[in-house]
This record gives C-alpha cells, structure tokens and sequence, in this order.
C-alpha cells in the first residue's frame, strides 16, 4: 500500500498537470460513470493530500477523493490517451495530459463537509504543514497497544505505513511491542521530526530512503535499494549496526521487522 510520501507527491503531479484547467472525466469501466459525470467539464481548483487519502477540489465545491488502498495506481502522460483497457476506473484529459485510476479502495465525489468529516477522524499527518502531534501523543500515552500496532493506526498518525513503521521504531531504538504509555513523550516527539524529515525527503525523492551514508555498504552517492532501510524486509540480515539478525514476527496483519540488539524490551 503506498505510503504517505507518495499521496503527497501525486497530489503536488495532479496539481501541475491539471490546476486551473477544465477536464473530461469519464469511467471506461462504468463503475464510476456517475461520479465522472458530476466531474466531467469542471475546473480543477487545486489538490491535497491528508495521510494516504487524495482530494482534488474541482469548482463548485465538489471533491474527488481517492483511497488507492493495496492496489490502486495511477497513470498518466501526454494527449492523445492509449485506448481504455481493463477496469479503468476514471480517466481525466485536459491541459494537453491525461490520467487513468485503477483499483482504488475509494473513488468518489464528496462535499467539503464530506471531506472534512474524512480528514477529522485521520490522526496528525507529519508531511502537511505545521501540523500539532500533540494528538497523537496524548493518544499514543494514554494506550496499552503495542507502539507497533499504534503506528500504523490511521486515526493516531497519518500516512504512517509498513515501512515507516519499522524503520522509524528502529532509527530510535523503540522494541514495536512496548505499550504506547510506556513510550518517553520525548521519544516521541524526536520520532515525530524525524517522520518530518525522513517523509519529506520521500517526497522529493519518489522512494523511502532510511538509512544514514555510514551505515550503508557504499558511504557516498545515491543509495542503492539494497542499503535503503535498516530492517524493512531484511528478516535473519544482519543489523547494519550490531550484526544481530533481523527479527520478523505479523502485527496487526501486517509484516514486522526489528533488530532485537538495538530495540531491545522493556
């Protein structure tokens, strides 16, 4: 499922492609013909991503929001479009482009009230714009769920996925099964910049990138995908610090990964 850096990098693309221009929206599948139609020949206003949900504000206060969920995907490039193939969910052509969503959770037009009823029950999102944690930090004190499983709860953090969760817990030496109030609010906090950075950097990139140039096998230049996370996926690898193997254990339906040297119990 992609993660956080990548909404917010597809809402700043549909933004360049399309703010300010009218569209044609049409759904060659037919499950979104009716929600194309209330689309089609409006002008995209602007964009906004809140965790891993997608909103396009089109003119007449109408919103498109997307949840790509485990496979959704968008695709796009220049005018004149390839012919419809598959379950295309929604094409949009204008401003010389255009772009065709599949598989997504979610696609639908909501009101600004809609939209805001969806992004009030979503926890603090590290990637927008001088945004309070102290939500999640309160919540995160006051439970006994594992910091693990916390983590990837949507309503506590947003855009938090697998594989920040793992490389985040590890980059500050937090065991995933501790209980949230046992976590340091200090800790937390610093987890909460480095979410910042570690997140905004993804942005930009188009990639997560975790580790740090000392700690990888090549110290200099890009990293290459192999020396990219610390734990994620890494599963009787040694620690890039100790040596220790990676542990796997499943939380919350998802994979875990940490290293039981440098995230050791409480």
């Amino acid at each position: 499922m992609p993660e956080g850096h990548t909404i917010h990098r597809l809402a700043r693309r549909h933004k360049a492609m399309f703010a300010g221009h009218e569209v044609v929206a049409t759904s060659p599948q037919g499950r979104f013909a009716e929600g194309a139609e209330l689309l089609n020949g409006r002008v995209l206003e602007t964009t906004d991503a809140w965790g891993k949900h997608l909103f396009h504000r089109y003119s007449g206060n109408l919103y498109l929001h997307v949840h790509l969920g485990l496979y959704g995907k968008f695709a796009d490039g220049p005018l004149p479009a390839p012919e419809p193939r598959g379950a295309l969910r929604l094409r949009l052509e204008g401003a010389g482009q255009y772009l065709d969503l599949r598989g997504a959770t979610r696609c639908e037009v909501v009101t600004a009230e809609e939209k805001a009823e969806v992004t009030a029950a979503l926890g603090p999102d590290p990637l927008r714009p001088k945004t309070d944690p102290t939500p999640a930090r309160e919540r995160i004190g006051k439970s006994r769920v594992a910091i693990g499983a916390l983590l990837m709860d949507q309503h506590v953090l947003a855009g938090i996925g697998n594989v920040y969760r793992a490389e985040i817990l590890y980059r500050h030496g937090v065991n995933p099964y501790i209980p949230g109030r046992e976590l340091e609010p200090a800790v937390f906090d610093d987890m909460w910049v480095d979410l910042i950075k570690l997140m905004q950097a993804g942005v930009r990139a188009g990639r997560i990138v975790t580790t740090d140039p000392e700690d990888r096998s090549r110290r200099s230049g890009r990293a290459t995908k192999a020396d990219s996370y610390y734990v994620y996926r890494r599963t009787d690898e040694p620690c890039r610090r100790c040596d220790t193997p990676i542990a796997h254990a499943v939380m919350v339906a998802r994979n875990l990964f940490w290293c039981p040297h440098c995230q050791p119990a409480l």
